[in-house]
């Protein structure tokens, strides 16, 4: 499969006019949980060539392979390929957007033929901002634990999706840095009560096996921890107020690089 989105990302280059600057795994394979069946869930970022940011009007900022963009070549039913354009990209990374900086840290890279990445890698350590981080990652595990607690149905994966950004959170709180992708770095620092150890191990073991389980919807112990986790970040990031220096002219200066990196 690495062989075949290799295969889709040059096309893909070929067939918008683009150049991939990076692409990686952003889903369940780069947290660490995957099943045999799980999706290939691809990120990239691209760059056109100058004359396309040579204009008065906006234009699309985002590509989708192939839910709404083609290619042409046949691409497999797991792969859902989706990416931003640089510029759109810089704009969310200026606001230390969780998902972008998760796809820069990404556990699983396809293609990073040049510096970009890197340069915004670094970058990262001073645009970081822990409460905007905080907040997002939190009401992630609000959303997923609403959402298991109505179901009759609830499988493990909604369960470790509840779990993974509450981990993340206490991460941010615990180190002021960014997470690891990786769940099981997530859960190996977090020094969890042993009953909930337990629970997440079985879990663990059960998706990775491919035994995405229906298991109950109401897991006191699971229940009970993300509860307090909750309540208790969120009061953290409403008093927390970290002071972040405007990048603005820095990414001004890497999309400048990149644009004669890329095209020269």
């Amino acid at each position: 499969m690495h062989e075949h989105i290799i295969e889709v990302i040059k096309q893909t280059e070929k067939d918008h006019d683009i150049k991939i600057l990076y692409a990686c795994e952003a889903g369940s394979r780069a947290w660490g949980f995957p099943a045999e069946e799980s999706d290939y869930d691809v990120r990239f970022i691209y760059i056109h060539k100058k004359n396309w940011y040579l204009s008065i009007d906006q234009k699309r900022d985002g590509i989708e392979v192939p839910s709404r963009d083609k290619v042409s070549i046949p691409v497999d039913d797991r792969v859902d390929m989706s990416g931003w354009e640089l510029t759109k990209a810089l704009k969310l990374f200026r606001k230390s957007n969780p998902p972008l900086l998760e796809w820069l840290h990404s556990t699983i890279v396809y293609h990073e033929p040049f510096s970009t990445a890197e340069q915004m890698r670094e970058l990262a350590r001073t645009i970081f901002s822990p409460r905007s981080c905080l907040y997002h990652y939190v009401n992630m595990a609000k959303g997923n634990f609403r959402e298991c607690l109505k179901r009759e149905d609830v499988r493990i994966k909604m369960y470790l999706n509840v779990l993974r950004p509450v981990l993340a959170s206490n991460w941010i709180k615990k180190y002021q840095s960014i997470p690891p992708i990786g769940f099981e770095e997530l859960f190996e620092d977090a020094a969890l009560p042993l009953e909930l150890q337990e629970v997440i191990k079985t879990f663990l073991k059960s998706k990775r096996a491919g035994e995405d389980l229906i298991v109950e919807p109401r897991i006191d112990v699971i229940n009970s921890y993300v509860q307090k986790e909750v309540e208790e970040l969120e009061a953290y990031a409403k008093a927390l107020d970290v002071q972040i220096e405007d990048p603005t002219e820095k990414l001004n200066d890497l999309f400048r690089i990149t644009l004669e990196e890329v095209w020269g």
